[in-house]
């Protein structure tokens, strides 16, 4: 069951997200016009909510001894996803799994390993699991910001794109925002695709609208001032920004 949020919510997992490290309950009062204890309550709650999950460093793996990071995209078949998700856990090297609501590829771990070998090693493990992997790729940056919609209401956005994570092989996840007289604006997507606004390899896997999340389909009708997250395992380029932005 989800939990109803407010705006003062909202603007503490903004800020929070930017930057928890950096970021003190009176830091975020003074922003969000609030009390420190009324900040220090509401983070208190959310963390006991399961809204707040936990607080994680971002580590450059590269930098410690060149390590390598890879990310796999994994099936369980008939198996139990979410009990394979958490034996997986359990291989030294993997540091991340997500569980996806799909068949295939429903499974995406993210491991760190020494050399190749070690990568090879770690794919062997996750193998004997009874787990498939579809694919993989060497991550080399990813990037992060918080989620905009949460954030000041009275600040101008510098562009209509709010969030990148660039994986190896220029696989793109970009999060845009559907603007006024933007081309898709109006159309599923269905008819998108139909009319070339996104190419065939584009695929918008999530569509955030007024306080609900959609999974789209074909059928979904796109709106003005959709948070859209599309994903390219080519690149996302100017062109498909532009079906979103209208620039």
């Amino acid at each position: 069951m989800s939990l109803q949020i407010d705006t003062i919510d909202e603007k503490i997992l903004y800020y929070l997200t930017e930057e928890a490290r950096h970021t003190s309950a009176p830091d975020i009062a003074e922003k969000v016009d609030v009390s420190a204890p009324t900040v220090r309550n509401r983070i208190r709650r959310l963390e006991e909510e399961g809204v707040i999950r936990g607080y994680h460093a971002d580590v450059d793996y590269q930098k410690v001894d060149g390590r390598l990071t890879n990310h796999y995209v994994c099936s369980t078949g008939n198996r139990d996803r979410e009990e394979m998700a958490q034996r997986v856990l359990d291989v030294p090297g993997v540091i991340n799994v997500r569980e996806i609501m799909s068949g295939k590829g429903d499974l995406r771990i993210t491991v760190v390993g020494t050399d190749t070998d070690d990568l090879t090693r770690i794919a062997q493990g996750i193998v004997s699991l009874g787990i498939e992997i579809d694919d993989e790729d060497l991550i080399h940056r990813e990037y992060f910001r918080p989620y905009s919609p949460f954030g000041p209401r009275d600040e101008e956005v510098a562009s209509p794109v709010t969030g990148v994570a660039g994986l190896a092989g220029d696989a793109d996840v970009v999060e845009v925002i559907v603007r006024e007289q933007a081309p898709i604006a109006g159309k599923t997507l269905q008819e998108a695709n139909e009319e070339e606004l996104l190419p065939s390899d584009v695929l918008v896997v999530r569509i955030n609208r007024d306080e609900g999340t959609i999974t789209p389909t074909g059928e979904t009708l796109m709106k003005e001032n959709d948070f859209v997250t599309i994903h390219s395992r080519s690149g996302v380029t100017e062109g498909t920004l532009e079906a979103f932005t209208g620039n």
